[in-house]
């Protein structure tokens, strides 16, 4: 039977009273909840960037994992076994263990150094046998090598203009020109112009230790002097870089990339602001390495630097956004660098408690998936283009889907602001230029040579620390490409920088100028 309950008024009012309260507090432990769930992520990312920032500041700065590197070549192997045809040596192909160079064994010194020979010998007293008394003749050397040294010599070119007069009369006479220098009436000459040029440009030595240098050896001359005379030539070279440059951007491919560079003396700028120097290389063709000053980043001087480039190049950089608008300004084929990708990774992993990592940590299994795609390369270094592009589309494309996948399936659950986010954010967005090598085995997968030409310039910046003025800054730019131009082609920067300082002055047009490009120096430079 039903049971009846009459609830009065006041009861009624109550029990709604109470309901409403009993739903203030669950929107407020909602609340409290959401507040709580903020807070503890706001915690969370602020603990991960001060690791972050205790790494960059004391931690190791290397990249390398210890990834079982041969089971990656085996793999790409086994899975692009098909990609050789019948007529090509497949030796390439087999899975070896990694050869790693004996240690202990001493590097042969130079067979072509001059060699000075010092005889040991016994005194005459000791040339005598201790069993028989019967004197002991020669029969051999046990010859063995070091390397010696000799200081820097400093010398003095005393230049001597004869003067000629008619023994008749006073109007006959004449004086033999001068020869022309790249610094008229230069205290320095040009070879001692390359061996500073040289020093501070490939070796990163600071022009004040150069002058405390030659003063070891007699060679008293103010630092002011020494800088004051790289600017001068460096500023000189200035229609060789041009031509240089032309070049570069008419190459098939090319790789760009930036870092900062402090100049103390720019108009309307405090001395602490950043500048940039630019670093372009030709990934075809001749090796070219130019670099730029610029007095930022912004779009519009990136854009000065590629202005007159090939339509249809191929460009390789990484995910600063001026690039794409360059790419698409002059129809340019974009690639993305999976180096930088890989590193948003590393640092992610690096941040995580070494006690907390695992083979199954979401940062690891992208770098363990990368990894693949790197081994992949290095396996193929060697191989033909189109041998190349064949494991690629068998092997890396099969890579490159599985990282995807794992990026859609993991991204949802991932904090955008923390640093596995930044890096499934940077793969999101860089994805099409990424992915986009594999179409072609001449492509590269990464922008490391770029990187690795820029790397001298950021160690001597270590020493040398700023340029003075805007002269300066584009004077150490064009030294740079000369000096990195010169190392990519196999020719010795001193030799080189002699000989163009020498010709410049007699350079009058294009042809002589374009007959002063480094790879156009004759064997003999003399």
């Amino acid at each position: 039977m039903p049971i009846n309950v009459t609830i009065d008024a006041d009861e009624l009012k109550a029990l709604l009273a109470i309901r409403e309260e009993h739903a203030a507090l669950l929107l407020e432990s909602d609340k409290l909840r959401s507040t709580l769930r903020l807070v503890s992520a706001e915690r969370d990312l602020a603990e991960e960037r001060l690791r972050a920032y205790r790494r960059e500041l004391f931690g190791a700065k290397s990249e390398a994992r210890e990834l079982d590197q041969l089971g990656l070549f085996n793999e790409a192997e086994a899975l692009a076994a098909n990609t050789t045809p019948a007529q090509e040596d497949t030796s390439e192909t087999t899975a070896g263990a990694l050869k790693r160079k004996k240690r202990g064994h001493r590097k042969p010194l130079d067979p072509d150094l001059p060699r000075e020979v010092v005889r040991h010998e016994l005194a005459e007293a000791e040339r005598f046998c201790a069993n028989d008394g019967h004197a002991l003749v020669e029969i051999g050397v046990e010859t063995s090598e070091q390397l010696d040294v000799i200081p820097e010599q400093v010398r003095v070119i005393q230049h001597q203009p004869v003067k000629y007069a008619c023994p008749c009369c006073d109007l006959g006479i004449k004086v033999t020109p001068a020869p022309l220098r790249i610094i008229p009436r230069g205290l320095l000459t040009e070879s001692a112009l390359a061996w500073i040029a040289t020093g501070k440009y490939q070796f990163g030595m600071p022009i004040y230790r150069q002058a405390g240098l030659l003063r070891r050896f007699g060679g008293d001359i103010s630092s002011n002097t020494l800088a004051a005379s790289m600017v001068r030539v460096g500023l000189a070279t200035q229609p060789v870089i041009n031509l240089m440059r032309d070049m570069l951007l008419d190459a098939e491919l090319i790789y760009c990339d930036e870092t900062t560079f402090q100049v103390l003396k720019e108009q309307g700028r405090k001395p602490e602001t950043k500048s940039y120097l630019w670093a372009q290389m030709t990934g075809s063709g001749i090796p070219i390495r130019c670099f730029t000053y610029t007095p930022g980043r912004g779009a519009k001087l990136a854009d000065k630097l590629f202005a007159g480039i090939r339509q249809g190049a191929v460009l390789m950089t990484d995910g600063y956004e001026p690039y794409n608008g360059i790419s698409e300004q002059y129809q340019l084929v974009h690639l993305g660098c999976w180096a930088h990708s890989r590193r948003y990774f590393v640092k992610a992993e690096d941040n995580v408690p070494k006690a907390a990592r695992s083979s199954d940590l979401l940062a690891t299994r992208f770098i363990r998936l990368i990894g693949k795609l790197f081994a992949a390369e290095a396996r193929s270094e060697t191989w033909t283009a189109e041998r190349r592009q064949r494991l690629r589309q068998r092997y890396s494309a099969r890579v490159l889907n599985v990282i995807e996948n794992l990026r859609l399936e993991q991204s949802s659950g991932v904090v955008p602001q923390s640093l596995l986010g930044k890096a499934l954010t940077y793969l999101r967005e860089q994805w099409p230029k990424l992915t986009r090598y594999v179409s072609n085995g001449d492509w590269p997968i990464s922008n490391n040579p770029c990187e690795n030409s820029i790397r001298p310039f950021v160690v001597g910046r270590r020493g040398w620390m700023f340029a003075d003025t805007v002269d300066g800054a584009n004077a150490s730019a064009n030294i740079y490409t000369l000096v990195e131009t010169c190392k990519a082609n196999g020719i010795d920067p001193y030799s080189y920088l002699t000989w163009l300082f020498q010709r410049l002055p007699l350079a009058e047009n294009v042809d002589d100028y374009d007959a002063l490009l480094p790879w156009k120096m004759p064997a003999d430079p003399r």
